[in-house]
């Protein structure tokens, strides 16, 4: 029996190296440039890095993957509007756009942002370009610094809205400290520092 203890030591010793090195393996690419970042998001953001990446779910069911794209001059949650980014959303159901424009003008309300005329304009907008998605389908939207938003779909354009207090408002949704997915928040902010 004294021989076993080292043997069982030696063991757990090994499996919390092996799962060390994974998880710096699987941490580490996020952080650097990822020459496999989808073409349209290299085409808004040169360079483009991987800050981070975190699923959504509702009530335990998987409603999207998310990623957040920045540039080499990161993203500053003290000066959210400052710098280009992309986040993309690849969709594990299906959904009605109209429901995704209702829920995104739902949770910038609960934010606090955007007066009743505001929101009824930014979501008969979203109507307007979000498309019905099903499982695998990607949603892109891309910030423009004092400009708007622009989206695409599976890498094609499908529209844009030129009104900073929108881009804003719809991006808070998931950057903003009262966020109502803080856990989310956290994976995708967890390599936006500068280069």
């Amino acid at each position: 029996m004294t021989q076993a203890m080292p043997a069982r030591a030696l063991n757990s010793g090994l499996r919390l190296v092996v799962l060390w090195l994974i998880a710096v393996c699987t941490i580490t690419p996020s952080y650097a440039a990822d020459a496999s970042a989808p073409a349209h998001i290299q085409k808004e953001l040169t360079p483009a890095y991987l800050s981070g990446l975190g699923s959504f779910r509702w009530f335990g069911l998987k409603i999207y993957d998310a990623q957040l794209w920045v540039g080499d001059k990161g993203f500053n949650s003290n000066t959210p509007d400052n710098h280009k980014f992309a986040l993309d959303l690849r969709y594990a159901r299906t959904l009605q756009g109209r429901k995704i424009a209702e829920a995104s003008r739902d949770e910038i309300q609960k934010l606090g942002l955007g007066n009743e005329q505001q929101l009824t304009e930014w979501q008969s907008r979203m109507e307007q370009i979000f498309p019905d998605v099903s499982e695998g389908m990607h949603l892109t939207g891309i910030y423009l610094p004092q400009i708007g938003a622009r989206f695409y779909l599976d890498g094609k354009a499908i529209g844009e809205i030129k009104d900073a207090a929108f881009a804003q408002a719809f991006f808070a949704i998931w950057l903003s400290p009262k966020t109502t997915a803080p856990q989310l928040r956290n994976a995708l902010l967890a390599g936006a520092a500068p280069r």
